[in-house]
């Protein structure tokens, strides 16, 4: 049996202070009574011109889906003329998981982990490269057309030793391995 993170989770969530009771609503709606069975929480301050403004993405696990809750900071708009928070809250079947991406980044001196990427596919965003095709005769000038890739990019999310801390890095290569395990059928 796997260990429920629910409730340490919204602990995370609270002790963050990052507008606790609104990430919170946006996870209960989306885990619709579901148990976490593991998540990484991730805090960001960004700069916007003279100001700092912060946003929180958590990634929860259930035994059946893939949670994904996103929290901006927004200034005033013509919409909404004062500034407000933008929840966003996504449930992916695990058997629709298609791709768990880890990226380790360490020193070739120390051998230190600085820092881990995780990408998730699942088909509903995918980024296209395209550049102009070429053959291998030096004096063509006929147009090739173009030759290019498709990458699944639905999510990424970078965390580094220096500005997370190591343990947050480490956390989010155990949700990675978590992950992998539910998506491949052999978790718990």
């Amino acid at each position: 049996m796997t260990a429920d993170h629910t409730s340490s989770m919204f602990d995370e969530v609270s002790r963050s202070g990052y507008y606790p009771e609104i990430v919170a609503a946006g996870l209960r709606d989306a885990l619709a009574g579901e148990v976490v069975e593991g998540y990484v929480l991730h805090h960001e301050p960004t700069f916007d011109r003279d100001e700092i403004r912060r946003h929180m993405t958590v990634l929860a696990l259930t035994p059946s889906r893939l949670i994904l809750v996103h929290t901006d900071e927004h200034p005033g708009d013509d919409l909404l003329p004062k500034p407000y928070t933008s929840t966003t809250s996504e449930a992916v079947a695990l058997d629709q998981v298609r791709s768990v991406v880890v990226t380790r980044m360490v020193t070739s001196t120390s051998k230190k982990l600085e820092e881990a990427l995780l990408t998730i596919g699942w088909g509903a965003v995918s980024r296209v490269e395209l550049e102009p095709a070429q053959c291998s005769d030096p004096e063509c000038e006929a147009d090739h057309g173009y030759s290019g890739s498709v990458t699944g990019d639905d999510f990424s999310l970078r965390l580094a030793a220096a500005g997370d801390g190591g343990a947050a890095v480490e956390k989010l290569l155990a949700f990675a391995r978590t992950l992998s395990a539910a998506t491949s059928g052999r978790a718990g």
